[in-house]
C-alpha cells in the first residue's frame, strides 16, 4: 500500500501561529512534533512507501522535518498552484500501477487512537481489494457545523451531507447513523481514475495531461504552471465519492480530529484545574481559556472563554465560538498587503533561517543562520544594499568577482546589482546580522541565477 499524503494547505483557521510558509501541519504543537511527523509515523508501518502531495514552498520544510524522525525515501508531488483535492489525488494516481493501493491522508489530522486507525485501514483495505472507494466515517461527539457528514448503513453509503446548521447536526447526531467525513479515503489506483473519468472527464483528461507533461527528478514530480492552471478547481467529494455507486464507508472511532480551529486545538491541549491551557500564563480569576504564547510573560485577570494567540509580530484575541471568522482576518491581512498572512519573523530555508530584528521605511534587519556545508543561491537584488557582519562561524563570501573568507567580528558590504552568494563552509552555524537598505526592502527583490535547491525549477 501507498500512503499519499496531501500537504498542500496553509491552515488560514489557525492564524497567527500558521502561515502560508508554516502552515499548521509543520507547527509542532504535540508532543514536539508536528501533524505531519506524526503522520508519517503513523502510516510507516501500513504503507510501503509514501507520496506527498505539496506545493514548492513547502518542500524542504517536509524534507527537514522528515529527516529529523529518520524518515527518508519520501517521493513528492509539487504544485505549483493548489486545485483541490481531486487534481492531486488523481496525479498521485496516475504516477503508480492501477492495481496499487493508495492510503490518502491529510497531513494536518490528529488522531490519538492508532489502534482503532490501524483497524480502520485494515477493513478499508479489504474493501479497497473488492473494487471498492473507501472513505473513513468518524462517530462523532457533538453536533459539529464545521465538517461534512455521510449518512450509512454499515459500510453502504446513503448520502453524503454538506456542513449543516446546528440543529441539522443535532439530529444527525440523535439519528446516530450519521459520521463525519474525515476526508481519508482508500481504493486501487486504477479504480479510482475509472470513476474520475466516468463523472468528471475534464479534470481526468486535464490531470492526465498535466502528470505526463511533469518535471521529473529523483523523487520529485514538478507540475507545470501553465498545466495546473489548466485543471478545473474541484474536490474529491465532488468529482468523485458523491456520484459514484463504488463508494463504502467504514465507521470509526479513533480520536480522530482536524485541529481545523483554536476551537479544536483546545480540546485536544492539556489544560490546568480552571480550564486554561498555558501553564506559563498567571491567570487571576480566568477560567476555561486558549492561551498560547512564545517568549512574553501573558496574565490574564478575570477571563473566561477567550482565544489569546501571542506570536512576535501578531496578537490574536477571539472569543471561544469565533475561530471559524480567523479566516477573515488572514483575507483582511491579504488586502491590505505585507507579510502577515505568509511568513512568520522567523523563515525557515533549504539553507538554514532567517529572522526579522527590525524593519522600517527602506530598511530592513536580519539575523542570518546557515548550517554547516550549506549555502545561499548565487543571486543579485535590485532595489537595495547590503551590509552583512558576522556574528560567529565562518562564512565564504562570493561579491562580484572576488571571493572571500570573513569571521566573527568582520563584515563585508553588496552593493545593488551586484552578483553575489553566501556559504557556510565551517562546521558550526554561521550566524550573522543583515542590513538592508534600499527603496525596496521586500523578499521578492531577488533574482536567483544558480541554486542548489533548484527552487526555480519547482
Amino acid at each position: 500500500m501507498i500512503n499519499v499524503i496531501l500537504s498542500g494547505g496553509s491552515g488560514t483557521r489557525l492564524w497567527p501561529i500558521s502561515r502560508t510558509l508554516m502552515p499548521k501541519q509543520f507547527v509542532k504543537l504535540f508532543d514536539g512534533m508536528s501533524l505531519f511527523q506524526k503522520t508519517l509515523f503513523r502510516n510507516k508501518g501500513l504503507c510501503k512507501r509514501t507520496v506527498v502531495v505539496s506545493n514548492s514552498e513547502q518542500l524542504f520544510l517536509a524534507l527537514d522535518q522528515a529527516e529529523e524522525i529518520g524518515e527518508g525515501g519520501l517521493s513528492f508531488l509539487l504544485e505549483p498552484v493548489g486545485r483541490n483535492t481531486a487534481p492531486a489525488i488523481a496525479m498521485a494516481a496516475f504516477g503508480v500501477n492501477s492495481d496499487d493501493i493508495l492510503l490518502v491522508s491529510s497531513s494536518d489530522h490528529l488522531i490519538k487512537d492508532e489502534a482503532a486507525y490501524k483497524d480502520a485501514v485494515l477493513k478499508a483495505v479489504k474493501l479497497a481489494n473488492d473494487g471498492y472507494i473507501v472513505t473513513f466515517g468518524i462517530k462523532p461527539t457533538y453536533a459539529e457545523t464545521g465538517y461534512g457528514y455521510i449518512e450509512s448503513s454499515g459500510c453502504d453509503v446513503l448520502s453524503f451531507k454538506e456542513k449543516p446548521d446546528a440543529e441539522t447536526a443535532e439530529e444527525y447526531i440523535k439519528k446516530g447513523n450519521f459520521y463525519w467525513n474525515s476526508g481519508m479515503f482508500c481504493f486501487k489506483a486504477g479504480v479510482l481514475l475509472g470513476e474520475l473519468k466516468k463523472y468528471s472527464p475534464r479534470i481526468y483528461e486535464t490531470s492526465l495531461a498535466a502528470h505526463e507533461n511533469a518535471l521529473k527528478d529523483d523523487e520529485k514530480t514538478k507540475i507545470r504552471l501553465d498545466d495546473m492552471k489548466a485543471i478545473a478547481e474541484d474536490s474529491i467529494d465532488y468529482a468523485v465519492m458523491e456520484k459514484s455507486s463504488l463508494v463504502k464507508v467504514v465507521p470509526c472511532d479513533m480520536g480522530w480530529s482536524d485541529v481545523g480551529s483554536f476551537e479544536s486545538l483546545y480540546a485536544e491541549l492539556g489544560r490546568d484545574e480552571l480550564g486554561n491551557t498555558s501553564s506559563l500564563a498567571i491567570n487571576i480569576d480566568s477560567k476555561n481559556n486558549l492561551i498560547l504564547g512564545g517568549e512574553r510573560q501573558i496574565a490574564t485577570i478575570g477571563i473566561e472563554g477567550l482565544m489569546i494567540v501571542d506570536t512576535p509580530d501578531a496578537l490574536l484575541i477571539a472569543r471561544q465560538g469565533c475561530g471559524q471568522q480567523v479566516k477573515n482576518v488572514v483575507a483582511k491581512l491579504k488586502e491590505r498587503g505585507g507579510e502577515l498572512h505568509n511568513i512568520h519573523l522567523t523563515a525557515h530555508r533549504p539553507w538554514g533561517t532567517y529572522t526579522v530584528l527590525e524593519e522600517g521605511s527602506g530598511y530592513k534587519i536580519k539575523s542570518i543562520v546557515v548550517t554547516p556545508g550549506k549555502r545561499l543561491s548565487l543571486q543579485k537584488h535590485f532595489h537595495r544594499n547590503e551590509h552583512w557582519v558576522v556574528v560567529s562561524g565562518t562564512a565564504k563570501v562570493q561579491n562580484g568577482d572576488k571571493e572571500l573568507v570573513i569571521g566573527a567580528n568582520e563584515s563585508t558590504y553588496i552593493k545593488a546589482g551586484v552578483v553575489h552568494r553566501l556559504e557556510n563552509p565551517g562546521l558550526i552555524d554561521l550566524v550573522m546580522i543583515e542590513v538592508q537598505v534600499g527603496e525596496y526592502v521586500c523578499e521578492d527583490d531577488i533574482m536567483r541565477l544558480e541554486d542548489d535547491f533548484k527552487r526555480d525549477e519547482i
